[in-house]
This record gives C-alpha cells, sequence and structure tokens, in this order.
C-alpha cells in the first residue's frame, strides 16, 4: 500500500512538474539571445543594378532565434566601406524576413554618404560597390524595439550598382519666422518674414529687439534647426548694436525697433543666412505727402518711430488728398537694399496692416489732408485717421 502511495505521489509531482514546464513555454517564455543572423546575397549582387530603373530591391535573410516565434522588426544597413564604418540606415523597416527595399530611399542614402565622402554634383553618375547589412530586434505587440534583443547580420556586396545624383535641390524657403523676447519666445505667437518682391530669397520684418533677443526659423517650432547669432552673418547699419547671449540670441543692450532684413543664400547642401539690422524706418509715397514725382526716402514722409514695443509708428500728416479706390492712394513702405520702394510696401486694410510680399498691386486707400497713418508692428493693426 505504501509503494503504491509512493508512486502516485512522484507521478503527480511529475505531472505538476511538466505542466510548469509547458506553461513556461507557453505563456511565459525565456528569450533566447540570437547568436546568429543571415542575409542571403540575392542572385542580382554581382550584377549591373540601376537603381533608377528599378522598382525594387529585394533582400532576404533567416529570423533570429529567439527560442520561440517573436514578432521582431528589420532593417537595412548601408555602406561605402567593407566595414560598414560609415553605414547609414534606410528610413524603411520591414515585419517579416523579405526586405522590399525602395531604390529611391536607397539612391538618396548612398548620395548622401558619397557627399559626405568628399564628392560632388559633378562627380555623378558612377558605378560603385555597396555593402549591406540588416538589424533585427524583437519588439513588443505595440512594435516598440526589446532592449537586448538586437542582432546584426553579415555583411554581403552588391559589386555594382548604377549611381545617378538622387537628391533634390536645395532652396530657399518658402517662409521663415522669428520668435523671441517680444512674444516672450512663443512660436504660436512669433512673426512671418514678408518676403521681398521678385526676391524669393530675401524677407523682412520690423522688429523689436531688447536683452532677450531673437532666433530665426523655417518652421514655427523648436526643432533644432533655429539660427541665432552665431549661425548668421550679422550685418546692417545697425549690427554694431546686436550681441549675443548664453542662449546664442541676437539679441540688443539698447532695446528698440529694428528693420531685420534676412537673405538667403543656398551653398552646396547647406543654406547660409546674412542678417541685416537697420533703422527702422518706414516712408509715404507719392501724391500724399505732394510728391508727383514718386522719389524714395523723401523726408516729408518719414514716419515717427516708438520708443516701445507697443506703440505706434505715425507718418506725418497727408499734404495731398488721394480718392483711393482706381485712383491714387496711400502708399507706405520699408526700404530694402538694393530694391525699389514698391517690393516692400503695405498698407492698412479693414484695420490690419496688409503687406504686399510676393503679391501684386494692393488695393487703394483714401487719405484726406491733415489725416496720418498709424501702424503697430506688435499687433499687426492699422488706421487713418
Amino acid at each position: 500500500m505504501k509503494k503504491i502511495l509512493k508512486s502516485a505521489l512522484l507521478l503527480m509531482m511529475a505531472m505538476v512538474m511538466f505542466a510548469a514546464c509547458s506553461d513556461d513555454r507557453d505563456d511565459n517564455p525565456t528569450v533566447t539571445a540570437p547568436t546568429e543572423f543571415v542575409l542571403n546575397t540575392p542572385a542580382i549582387a554581382a550584377t549591373n543594378i540601376d537603381l533608377a530603373h528599378s522598382s525594387s530591391l529585394v533582400f532576404t535573410c533567416s529570423q533570429p532565434n529567439y527560442g520561440f516565434p517573436a514578432a521582431t522588426k528589420y532593417t537595412v544597413q548601408v555602406s561605402l566601406n567593407q566595414d560598414m564604418s560609415d553605414f547609414v540606415e534606410l528610413d524603411q523597416s520591414f515585419t517579416s524576413a523579405k526586405a522590399n527595399v525602395d531604390p529611391a530611399l536607397l539612391a538618396t542614402a548612398l548620395t548622401n554618404l558619397e557627399l559626405n565622402a568628399g564628392k560632388a554634383e559633378t562627380d555623378f553618375p558612377m558605378d560603385i560597390p555597396v555593402y549591406v547589412r540588416m538589424r533585427a530586434v524583437m519588439t513588443t505587440e505595440t512594435g516598440d524595439p526589446i532592449e537586448g534583443t538586437e542582432i546584426l547580420s553579415n555583411t554581403i556586396t552588391l559589386s555594382n550598382v548604377h549611381l545617378l545624383y538622387s537628391l533634390s535641390p536645395v532652396t530657399v524657403p518658402e517662409h521663415l519666422y522669428v520668435t523671441g523676447g517680444f512674444c516672450n519666445w512663443d512660436w504660436g505667437n512669433c512673426f512671418d518674414f514678408i518676403p521681398v518682391y521678385e526676391h524669393p530669397e530675401m524677407y523682412w520684418r520690423m522688429v523689436w529687439i531688447d536683452e532677450a533677443g531673437v532666433k530665426i526659423n523655417t518652421a514655427k517650432e523648436w526643432d533644432g534647426n533655429q539660427k541665432g547669432y552665431n549661425d548668421v552673418t550679422i550685418d546692417g547699419d545697425l549690427k554694431a548694436n546686436i550681441s549675443t547671449n548664453d542662449d546664442g540670441n541676437m539679441c540688443s543692450a539698447t532695446p528698440g525697433w529694428y528693420l531685420m532684413v534676412v537673405t538667403a543664400t543656398v551653398e552646396g547642401r547647406d543654406i547660409k543666412y546674412n542678417v541685416q539690422f537697420n533703422e527702422p524706418n518706414v516712408w509715404l509715397m507719392g501724391p500724399c505727402i505732394g510728391d508727383a514725382s514718386w522719389g524714395e526716402l523723401n523726408e516729408a514722409g518719414k514716419f515717427t518711430v516708438p520708443t516701445t514695443k507697443d506703440d505706434d509708428f505715425i507718418s506725418p500728416a497727408f499734404t495731398g488728398a488721394v480718392p483711393g479706390g482706381d485712383g491714387d492712394g496711400i502708399r507706405a513702405y520699408v526700404k530694402i537694399p538694393g530694391n525699389d520702394w514698391w517690393h516692400s510696401e503695405f498698407i492698412v486694410l479693414n484695420d490690419k496692416i496688409e503687406y504686399r510680399g510676393a503679391g501684386g498691386d494692393q488695393d487703394r486707400v483714401a487719405g484726406a489732408v491733415g489725416q496720418k497713418l498709424y501702424l503697430n508692428f506688435s499687433t499687426g493693426k492699422g488706421s487713418v485717421k
């Protein structure tokens, strides 16, 4: 009887242990760190591969052995060197052991690698060997990589890749913005620069600058591309007033209004910025100041510049009546070096400052003798009264 009980107990213990092991495998598997991950050499590896005329490049690999079927993310890395010392990872990922790589994406990556290695656009097209490997990492149900599960494959060679210059032309930005102490560094309240007519590389803006300073950017956000004092060339009539601080801003120890004029120049794959800080002068033009010759920088049309951030620029009283509509109207502008006055003109419509920018002629606004034009560049509001 004792032997029967003993045998039954041993059998029950074995069953419990077996169930525990089964639970460990099915519900809480143990991850095995993979030691081998093989990228297969494609059949076209030794042929001429013309990326510009390829619809896709297919790479296959083995699945890393994590000890159980695991969700895995695969990415492709390419290099000009066999030791992969200059590799870049393509911005494309796969969830199976078959990667259909976008040839255009690969061409862009290789072009950047060649430029970084000292080549110029005139060196293209070229036929080059390309070295490829894959990276695998286990992922969670939400697709996040699991630390400690990454593995790199072997490196294979594509011996003869035909590469055209595959980067889009670098162009000056369509939009440019300025933020700073004047708006409490809030990109939501920053100023748009106004494009100079017929000059897409030039921008201007009237800006209040103090010790806090300003920065410029092509986006309304802190994306790492914002430019400060050391990132631009400081220029202009009042450049001696501009300095920097611990944050690298463009600052003024003599707070006041500045006419900022920015010129963007493409140099290679970079854009360089020349930033002028000029006198904040605003001018009336033409018959409203009794000038039938339409002469620029007429002292009779020079505005009074406020000494505070929130006050108005105020014109002299009009000495000539202008009917507006299809006739002459009030015309105002800032002077951009090297440009005609109307390349940077503006007017007040419906109590708002409206800039010509890159557009055509603006509506004409009437003015009576004795009236003045009031402009508030902080609020963007204006009036004739």
